[in-house]
Formats: C-alpha cells, sequence, structure tokens
C-alpha cells in the first residue's frame, strides 16, 4: 500500500531501507525502546532495552533536533529529542550538528518526551552499539509514516515486551487507546480490545493506566 499523493522525503528514505535489506547491511530500521518507567525493576538486567541505561552507559552525549519533525511541522511536539552517544556525538558536535548535554538534563528531556506520548526509536544495527535514538511522534516520524503509510512492519523491530493488560482490573478509561501509537488498543462497543500482535513494547500505554492494570512483560515468561 503506498500513499495517494507520493512524498519525496519518505520515497527516499524507503528506497534506501530497502537497498540495505537486499544488501543484507539491516534486518530492520529502527527498534522500539521500552519506557523506562514501565518496566518492574527485577528486568533491569537488560540495560539495552532501556533509553536511560543507554544514556548511562554512554560517554558523551550530544542533542539534535529531530528532523522529521523539523521537516514537517505538523505538531507542537519537542524538537531536541535526538541523542547522538560518544564517537558520533564527538564528530556531530565537530561539525556544529548539535550541541553537549548532560545525563540529568537527557534524563529531564527523555521524562518530557514520554509525558508527551513520544516513542522512542533506536537506530538499529546488529552487533553495534548503540550510537543515536529519537523520541518520534505518529504524525512527523519517517519509521512511523512508513509503517503506517506503506504498511512495511518489517522495517521496525519490537522491544523484547508486549504490554498486558488485566482484564479484571481495567475499566476501560481509554487512556491506553489514545497513548497507542500501533494500533494494538481499540474501543469495542463494550470493551477496550487488544492486539497482542501488533504491539512493540514501547510502553507508552503503561504510562497513562490509572489503575495500574497493564505491564510490560517478555512473551512466554
Amino acid at each position: 500500500m503506498k500513499p495517494n499523493n507520493k512524498d519525496p522525503f519518505l520515497e527516499k528514505r524507503l528506497e534506501k531501507y530497502d537497498n540495505w535489506l537486499k544488501a543484507g547491511k539491516i534486518p530492520y530500521a529502527s527498534k522500539v525502546i521500552p519506557v523506562r518507567e514501565s518496566l518492574e525493576a527485577k528486568q533491569w538486567v537488560m540495560p539495552s532495552e532501556r533509553a536511560l541505561e543507554i544514556l548511562r552507559a554512554a560517554n558523551t552525549i550530544a542533542l539534535t533536533d529531530c528532523e522529521c519533525r523539523t521537516h514537517y511541522k505538523r505538531c507542537d511536539n519537542p524538537l531536541e529529542v535526538c541523542f547522538l552517544l560518544d564517537d558520533v556525538a564527538v564528530k556531530n558536535m565537530e561539525k556544529g550538528r548539535g550541541r553537549r548535554a548532560s545525563l540529568e538534563e537527557a534524563k529531564d528531556i527523555l521524562r518530557y518526551a514520554n509525558e508527551k506520548g513520544l516513542v522512542h526509536l533506536s537506530f538499529y544495527m546488529p552487533g553495534n552499539k548503540i550510537y543515536a535514538f529519537c523520541s518520534c511522534c505518529y504524525c512527523c516520524c519517517h519509521d512511523l509514516q512508513i509503517l503506517r503509510l506503506y504498511d512495511r512492519a518489517d522495517l521496525i523491530a519490537r522491544s523484547k515486551y508486549i504490554a498486558v493488560t488485566d482484564i479484571k482490573v481495567c475499566t476501560d478509561c481509554g487512556e491506553c487507546i489514545d497513548k497507542c501509537l500501533f494500533g494494538a488498543r481499540v474501543q469495542g462497543e463494550e470493551r477496550m480490545h487488544y492486539n497482542p500482535e501488533s504491539c512493540y513494547g514501547c510502553g507508552l500505554c503503561v504510562n497513562v493506566c490509572p489503575e495500574e492494570a497493564t505491564v510490560l512483560k517478555q512473551p512466554n515468561i
């Protein structure tokens, strides 16, 4: 499926991804990083899945404006939410692309991004340390747009978690439906319907549940 009107920005990005996929350079374009606050304390053993732990492990952090939101200007979400790490951060700062940020400032920006309902997507290079990630919105992010408009679910790697809701506790308030960017939660005539196969494990639904009925869990655990 393709959108009715061609978007050169997305078409160029999709062509690049497909060339990399054919060459075997990448299996996905990006990977979802779960929101930290949605994970149980016992799961801190997997730091690669958490944006905060990724930042803590970095020696150098740089901040840049989101390329997609700068291009599209479709929402009022914050721009300076793209994180560059270590060597990539240093190289970009030397070229005037980005500024140095402390861990405390980075934590504040992550927290604000979570409040705004943004999804953390890392640039995905298997076998390599994560060197960059951004906090993405549904209306501007190139990867989320490609997923939605071109039905290219193959390009975004899910986190290692899925959201699980206790229907006995859930009051069908609809808060999680509004936060889900992947269409995994929809309101039915009587109850909220959840499709775990559409869940990418971002954790945004967990943070807004007033009844604490939803948690992130690893499948088959």
